[in-house]
């Protein structure tokens, strides 16, 4: 899924683009309905706030919207492992897109700790 060279505005980007053609395949109830919003509302909040966090005016300003990244990216795993639990798709591209998640966690949690202390 990830690409060598590749920012981490252009993953986020990815992977909300990912989780956009996941839920797609979703069937019409009105559980995967609520849980495929949930997914999709968190996952592309995640790059969005990114993009922000790039712009901060202060390194306070800047840990903070990381904050919210990593909030967003908890959340958007946490949906995705309720997808998968609840069989909502079949194959394997629901675990990788989790994998990824768990990754992008580790970056801005990692992110959010290395700025704190001022590295």
């Amino acid at each position: 899924m990830v690409k060598k060279g590749q920012n981490l505005s252009e993953r986020l980007m990815r992977f909300a683009v990912s989780v956009i053609k996941l839920t797609s395949r979703f069937n019409k109830t009105p559980a995967s309905r609520h849980i495929a919003g949930q997914l999709t509302r968190s996952a592309t909040s995640a790059g969005a706030n990114y993009e922000e966090a790039c712009g901060a005016e202060s390194k306070r300003d800047f840990v903070h919207k990381l904050q919210i990244v990593l909030k967003e990216l908890k959340e958007t795993l946490y949906w995705l492992k309720l997808t998968k639990e609840a069989a909502l798709v079949y194959g394997t591209t629901c675990s990788m897109i989790i994998e990824e998640a768990e990754e992008l966690v580790r970056i801005f949690a990692k992110s959010v700790i290395t700025t704190k202390r001022g590295n």
